[in-house]
């Protein structure tokens, strides 16, 4: 578990671990006890560091798009509910990256097939979700602005999607399992 919350504090950060910041159990403590407590303090730090993420898109976002007061006022609601849709998606992410460092030592082919099957689901849902909000912002906007808004989206985009795959190994083995 030590090893994910590096992974997404190296990601959503670019430093340090999360070992400084989780509490040394006790002895007295069962080991399911302290795994499980130790899950509730990772999920929450990861609540935490996602939500300063989210806030540091969103001064980029303002700072990059270069609204006026009009274009703003018809922006920031759209952008609100693009971002509270893409959340959903990180959730997934997460998840897929929780299983993948779960099944690391032990990827089966069955467990390698599901996780690619899942990462190309993600795509395909995030491709989608800025499908349709490049139309909204297009009509609310204009299709400069929307495509503005695309650009931006993407490259933060694909600089998160780095972050996190530098931060994985990729899969050993290929023997027939």
């Amino acid at each position: 578990m030590k090893w994910i919350c590096s992974l997404l504090i190296g990601s959503f950060l670019g430093t340090g671990t999360l070992e400084a910041q989780t509490p040394n159990p006790s002895p007295a403590v069962t080991q399911s006890a302290s795994a499980s407590n130790q899950d509730l303090n990772i999920e929450a730090y990861v609540e935490l560091l996602r939500s300063q993420v989210r806030k540091s898109k969103s001064q980029i976002v303002g700072e990059v798009m270069q609204l006026d007061s009009t274009q703003a006022v018809a922006f920031w609601p759209i952008y609100k509910q693009f971002e509270a849709d893409y959340t959903k998606i990180g959730d997934r992410i997460l998840s897929l990256v929780k299983n993948y460092a779960e099944n690391y030592d032990q990827i089966t082919n069955p467990v390698a097939d599901q996780l690619a099957t899942e990462l190309l689901s993600i795509e395909q849902q995030r491709n989608l979700l800025k499908k349709q909000y490049y139309a909204k912002f297009k009509q609310a906007l204009d299709a400069i602005t929307a495509a503005r808004f695309l650009q931006v989206e993407n490259q933060l985009e694909k600089i998160g999607d780095l972050q996190i795959a530098s931060q994985l190994p990729v899969i050993r083995g290929g023997e027939a399992q």
